[in-house]
């Protein structure tokens, strides 16, 4: 538990030295609030639910932006090779590294507030649905988040890390999309609906947690985080 504390410490604190990580958080609340405020007058309705809608598509640019540089640079810079000789096991380093890059997503979200404190100062917004979203939110988040880190794991290129990322993650949103599902066979309709990322976001979007949107999304992030430790491993046999 300390080795994972350490390497969650060090990954965190390195989010905040380059001013990349401000401009990357200055440009999701200004683009969020943006899109979400642009319409907000005209459905004259106090609540998030298309703020919550809008985040699976930020995400999709917003969290490989994040996860690019988690293992590339590290391969790119040659001192994965340093990490792996250290008495750390895979599970350990992958784990901190995660929830780094989870308290660093969790850290821009909250700053949002300032969109339900506007909500509850001019309307009368049920905090229920609120309070929902945004724990949905970081579920989702953390799905991504392991998927990027997971590819980030396969090259030493950030470039290529976020295109690579992006791909993977957009496959995954949007197989189980009614655009997707409505040319599938139908025996496979099921399936691509349960794998598909934003399907699972649909409840959770209008302030619903169901266990089994729960469940999916941490199973996903278990079997991403996972296979990246097993990318690590692979490595360390080479």
């Amino acid at each position: 538990m300390n080795t994972v504390a350490a390497i969650f410490k060090k990954e965190f604190t390195s989010y905040f030295i380059s001013p990349i990580a401000y401009v990357f958080i200055v440009v999701f609340l200004i683009g969020t609030n943006f899109m979400y405020f642009q319409p907000f007058f005209l459905i004259n309705q106090a609540d998030m639910r298309n703020y919550f809608g809008l985040l699976p598509w930020v995400f999709l640019f917003f969290v490989p932006a994040i996860t690019m540089r988690g293992w590339a640079e590290e391969k790119k810079s040659k001192t994965v090779e340093l990490l792996l000789t250290w008495p750390v096991s895979d599970a350990e380093v992958v784990v901190g590294k995660f929830f780094a890059s989870l308290a660093f997503l969790a850290v821009t979200v909250a700053l949002s507030v300032t969109i339900p404190i506007t909500l509850f100062v001019i309307g009368n917004p049920d905090p229920g649905p609120i309070i929902g979203g945004y724990a949905g939110a970081l579920l989702m988040g953390a799905a991504y988040l392991a998927i990027g880190l997971w590819v980030s794991s396969h090259t030493e290129n950030q470039i290529v890390a976020f295109i690579l990322a992006w791909v993977v993650m957009f496959v995954l949103m949007i197989i189980g999309h009614p655009v997707v599902t409505l040319k599938t066979p139908a025996a496979l309709v099921p399936l691509f609906s349960f794998l598909g990322l934003f399907t699972h976001f649909e409840s959770i979007e209008r302030g619903v947690i169901d266990t089994r949107d729960v469940i999916y999304y941490l199973s996903m992030t278990g079997v991403f985080l996972f296979l990246n430790a097993q990318s690590l491993g692979s490595r360390k046999s080479e």
